[in-house]
């Protein structure tokens, strides 16, 4: 059999793994150029985080705290339901988020917090003209601090932003194991409040929805979760469809995609926000920078915009011969983040300094 490489460049959001990290040689010997995360977050985040961090160490700058923070939300004007929270992306995502844990550095110490830890108490900021939100932190952001130069700061962070009630109630989602992939007996016509049950007495060690609340939730919270829980019918007698019912993870995927999904007229929003602490000239001076897109409705959302522009502007710029470089990369460096932040803005894709 005879194989033919075909050899040819390679532009992708996805994160860069370890497998294509062992292309790295071969890639700059053919002369190629093999781009990675080139989407959102992983994206725009980088992109827009070097601007900064490049000026501010420009300037003489040392950067003390960097924490960046993203989400993918639902526009105010139609946040109808209590999780504040609609689906925008790959809801088997949704499901599984968080589950590696988290690790990041803090106050000048490394933290690690575990599966469902991360979304306990969570911390909050202000995201300007759109109030509070709550945050958890995202998988290894420490192995960022190295590609972005800031080994020395003393936090680096980078979060997803949730509403605070969807926090506590996925906390809770999780604590009742209803994100679980093991697979399920082969239940007769489940009913949504009998795997419930059967999740709570598997991870919870009890026998009831109101000894899970009594046991395992604030008293000021339980009114809350419960509605959370009702919203989604976990606790109802809706028949749970044998082609969904492999395992808790896939019957909560079916429940969010149900209940959770993006209406017709539906806008959803993408928000960005950057908080930078720096020391210049023995001063401590601070800049936020964000970015607020919203879809126009349910098909052409913020978040197709976010995810796709930053890959067909930088295959543009690429063919322009405008990006002219080979090697294995993130958009972490000034010829792939100048030219495509500034064809972004064109699109109203764009951060403002508050």
């Amino acid at each position: 059999m005879i194989v033919w490489l075909v050899r040819k460049n390679l532009l992708t959001a996805s994160y860069l793994d370890e497998k294509v990290k062992a292309l790295d040689n071969d890639i700059k010997q053919n002369g190629l150029l093999f781009l990675c995360e080139m989407g959102l977050d992983p994206g725009i985040d980088h992109m827009s985080a070097m601007l900064l961090i490049d000026n501010i160490h420009a300037e003489g700058g040392a950067i003390t705290s960097f924490k960046s923070h993203c989400g993918g939300l639902i526009a105010p004007e139609n946040d109808d339901n209590p999780w504040h929270y609609k689906i925008t992306w790959n809801p088997a995502n949704v499901v599984n988020a968080g589950k590696t844990g988290a690790s990041f550095k803090q106050n000048g110490n490394f933290k690690n917090i575990v599966y469902p830890d991360i979304f306990k108490n969570c911390d909050e900021v202000l995201v300007p003209g759109l109030g509070q939100y709550a945050f958890y932190p995202n998988r290894d952001s420490s192995a960022y601090a190295t590609l972005y130069g800031l080994e020395e700061a003393d936090t680096f962070i980078r979060t997803t932003l949730r509403h605070p009630d969807f926090c506590k109630g996925w906390y809770n989602i999780a604590k009742a194991g209803l994100t679980d992939v093991s697979i399920l007996p082969d239940f007769e016509n489940m009913r949504s409040v009998d795997w419930l049950i059967y999740s709570l007495k598997r991870f919870a060690q009890v026998n009831s929805f109101s000894g899970f609340l009594a046991q395992s939730v604030e008293p000021a919270d339980q009114e809350l979760i419960k509605q959370l829980f009702s919203y989604l019918g976990i606790d109802d007698e809706i028949i749970i469809p044998k082609s969904v019912s492999s395992s808790s993870a896939t019957i909560l995927q079916h429940l969010l995609e149900t209940k959770l999904k993006l209406n017709k007229h539906d806008k959803d929003m993408i928000v960005m926000l950057h908080e930078i602490d720096y020391k210049l000239n023995n001063t401590k001076k601070s800049i936020k920078s964000c970015m607020i897109v919203k879809g126009d409705e349910d098909q052409n959302t913020a978040m197709a915009k976010t995810v796709g522009f930053p890959l067909a502007i930088a295959t543009e710029l690429i063919i322009k011969n405008k990006i002219n470089i080979t090697g294995l990369h993130i958009p972490i460096i000034k010829e792939v983040y100048d030219p495509v932040l500034t064809k972004l803005k064109e699109n109203r894709i764009q951060f403002e300094e508050i």
